[in-house]
């Protein structure tokens, strides 16, 4: 039996993808990483309301995986940007 609420939930967090995703692409280049970095954010809470609404608990380690890649990709993003002119 899924959960609709959960589901209502990842269709909203989905939403917030479009500003970021516009910011990403128009803004300058540390703002357009912090915009990724939370759509990766959101793309891990997606896959955790998913796992839960679904009851499938493959989304739930996806999402723990996104996570993690999340959080080594902020580190790299800002290990390179230091040293762009």
């Amino acid at each position: 039996m899924t959960h609709p609420l959960f589901l209502v939930a990842a269709v909203a967090l989905l939403a917030g993808w479009l500003p970021l995703l516009a910011v990403a692409v128009r803004a300058r280049t540390l703002d357009g990483v912090a915009a990724l970095q939370t759509a990766g954010t959101q793309t891990t809470l997606v896959l955790a309301c998913l796992a839960t609404g679904l009851r499938q608990s493959s989304f739930g380690s996806v999402a723990l995986i996104t996570a993690v890649c999340v959080v080594v990709s902020g580190l790299i993003f800002a290990r390179f940007l230091d040293r762009l002119p």
